[in-house]
């Protein structure tokens, strides 16, 4: 239900900011803003995301919890969708989003409500503090002579 709240307040909330900075900056000089915050924001996400890109790297590289960077990565994306899409409170929290500390604090509240059931990295499976291997598969195998005319090229699964 509330996600319903949200859908019909954000548009109506977007057109009575349009009217009103509309009516005090006139149409041209209303969207000039629209458009050069998108650029300016379109720029701050790329550089952004890059450096949350290298956090979740060197998190994985480390063998190190990779959620926060994962989740500052999520919450970029989410803020450039909002500067991308046109009006003043949806850019707004696009901006908002872009601070780390207010970015942080959202991830905290989030993490707060989410309880993590496994995490997996490799081959290691962590529930909680423990860890254990991956479950083994029994199998049979036969190899086969290849006896296979080297003139005829490969199969017809391999065409591109």
């Amino acid at each position: 239900m509330w996600l319903f709240a949200v859908f019909v307040a954000v548009p109506l909330i977007e057109i009575a900011l349009f009217v009103k900075i509309g009516g005090w900056l006139t149409l041209w000089p209303t969207l000039a803003v629209v458009v050069v915050t998108a650029v300016l924001g379109t720029w701050i996400v790329r550089d952004q995301g890059m450096r949350a890109l290298v956090e979740l790297r060197r998190s994985i590289e480390t063998m190190g919890d990779p959620t926060t960077p994962l989740a500052h990565g999520a919450m970029i994306l989410l803020s450039g969708a909002l500067l991308l899409t046109p009006g003043f409170f949806t850019d707004a929290v696009g901006f908002l989003l872009l601070v780390r500390p207010i970015r942080s604090a959202a991830i905290r509240l989030i993490a707060s409500r989410v309880r993590m059931q496994r995490f997996e990295v490799g081959g290691a499976v962590s529930r909680g503090r423990e860890a254990y291997a991956d479950d083994v598969i029994d199998g049979e195998f036969m190899e086969m002579d290849s006896d296979k005319d080297p003139k005829k090229g490969p199969s017809g699964w391999t065409r591109h």
